[in-house]
Formats: C-alpha cells, sequence, structure tokens
C-alpha cells in the first residue's frame, strides 16, 4: 500500500462522531482522512483497512485506501480547538516515527446511495451483502448506507463499524464461526437473488493466502497491547485465522443472508 503525507487540512466530515477529513497530500491528491487520534481508536482504522482490502480482493468497488502520516502543525491554521486536538493525537508520534493514519480517494461529486434512486444489479448486491455479512459490517442499513453512486458506479466507503469482534475480550477464533443476524438490516438485502452463487465466487476468491497478506497490513502502532496476544505479530495473526476460519464450511454467516433474504419473498 502507498503511504502519503498530509500536507493540508481542507475541511471536516461531520457525519459521525470520529471528524474524518479531506486533505490533501503530498501527491497533489484530495482523501478523506480517518484519525488515529479519534474517539473510535486505531480499531476503526484496522476495520476499515482489513474489510475495504478484503472487499478490493473480492472484486467490490473500493476508493484506493493508502496510509497517511500528517505532522502536528497542520493544527497551527485550524480554528476548531477540538480539530487542533484531533490532528495533534494523530500526529507523528514523540519518538519521531511516523505514527499512520488512514485516508481513503475522495470521489468528487459523488452521491450518496439511495436505493430508490439508483438500484444495483442483484449479482453485485449478492455480493455486497455476503461481504458485509463476512465482516460484521454494522453499517450498511437504510437510515445509513454507506455507499456513493461516482460515474453511475457503487463504491463501497466507511467500514469503520466492521470486525466488531475485535472490541470483545474474548478469544477472536471462538466468534469465528458466528452467524450476523444484524444482516436482516442491510439495505440491498431485497436485491440479493443471488445469494448461493455470490458465496462460491467469493469464497474462491478471498484464499487463505490472500487474507493473511491484507491481515499483514496492518501497522503495529494500530495494535496496542492486549494481553489475549503475546506480541503484535500474534495479535496480527489472530485476524487471519479469524478469517480463515469464517470461510470454512459450513459458513453460518451466509446461512444466516440466506435465511434473511428469504424472508424478503
Amino acid at each position: 500500500m502507498r503511504t502519503v503525507r498530509a500536507v493540508r487540512y481542507v475541511t471536516p466530515l461531520r457525519e459521525g462522531g470520529s471528524l474524518p477529513a479531506i486533505v490533501e497530500a503530498d501527491d497533489d491528491g484530495l482523501y478523506v482522512l480517518k484519525f488515529r487520534g479519534a474517539g473510535q481508536g486505531p480499531r476503526a482504522l484496522i476495520a476499515e483497512l482489513v474489510a475495504g482490502e478484503i472487499a478490493r480482493a473480492a472484486g467490490l468497488p473500493v476508493p484506493e485506501i493508502v496510509f497517511a502520516c500528517l505532522d502536528a502543525d497542520l493544527a497551527r491554521t485550524e480554528p476548531d480547538a477540538e480539530i487542533q486536538d484531533l490532528i495533534r493525537a494523530s500526529a507523528n508520534l514523540v519518538d519521531g516515527s511516523q505514527g499512520l493514519n488512514l485516508a481513503l480517494d475522495y470521489l468528487p461529486g459523488s452521491v450518496a446511495f439511495d436505493p430508490l434512486a439508483w438500484q444495483p444489479d442483484s449479482e453485485l448486491a449478492s455480493r455486497i451483502v455476503w461481504f458485509d455479512a463476512f465482516v460484521t459490517n454494522l453499517d450498511r442499513t437504510p437510515r445509513n448506507t454507506n455507499m456513493l453512486v461516482w460515474h453511475d458506479k457503487l463504491w463501497l466507503i466507511d467500514h469503520g463499524a466492521a470486525l466488531y469482534f475485535h472490541h470483545s475480550s474474548a478469544d477472536y477464533g471462538a466468534r469465528a464461526t458466528s452467524p450476523f443476524p444484524a444482516i436482516k438490516d442491510h439495505v440491498l438485502l431485497p436485491f440479493a437473488n443471488h445469494l448461493a452463487e455470490a458465496d462460491a465466487a467469493m469464497t474462491a476468491l478471498l484464499t487463505s493466502e490472500r487474507i493473511a497478506a491484507i491481515t499483514a497490513l496492518i501497522p503495529d502502532d494500530w495494535l496496542d497491547d492486549d494481553p489475549l496476544f503475546a506480541s503484535k505479530a500474534a495479535h496480527r495473526a489472530a485476524y487471519a485465522d479469524y478469517f480463515a476460519q469464517r470461510l470454512r464450511p459450513p459458513r453460518a454467516f451466509a446461512e444466516e443472508a440466506a435465511r434473511a433474504r428469504s424472508l424478503h419473498v
């Protein structure tokens, strides 16, 4: 993955409590920056990174994800004290190393997905529903779809609410075979007529090697000193093991999605 440096804070995006922002980076691009120092903490960034890259590996449309570093000096030009504090809390680490944040390519002119105005084809809807059940994404509902339409194409954004298993003190592996009942509220479930086909296609794409390569991207400074794990490497490996177990049949999350879809017929 690429790493960019934020050189200008453009504007905050006040959808939710984490205060993401549009920033300009040293490659002249605009990005939506998710701050390491925001209230949800680094685990929201882990969810954003891992879920987003799993979606990409499965052929789903996600804006490019990059690591982003920023200097505390950017806070000097911001009049909002809350934003100043957020920048300072997310800037380079005290030891001088580059504490990494996460950013997604900004899609100028995109509009929020509205199922009444734009409907995806059933195959794509089925793959997205399967994916969100797989990564336990709580946040793709009619109330907050977390999808954009850009150049007549659907794009998936905002996966910070996924992977909710890692907020529990329980062993990750113990949660791997759980269903995902919240899939019944998915905004695309009424359009997902090909869940069995999606299950076959997605499991073929998401090999254990691909999953391991994605979880290997998690930076050390996003992995706190969790007493469940002997090291940061062990913590990182636990994510890969969780998904590897989740993909083994029978897949309770896929069965739950199919059951929920049958209630819409």
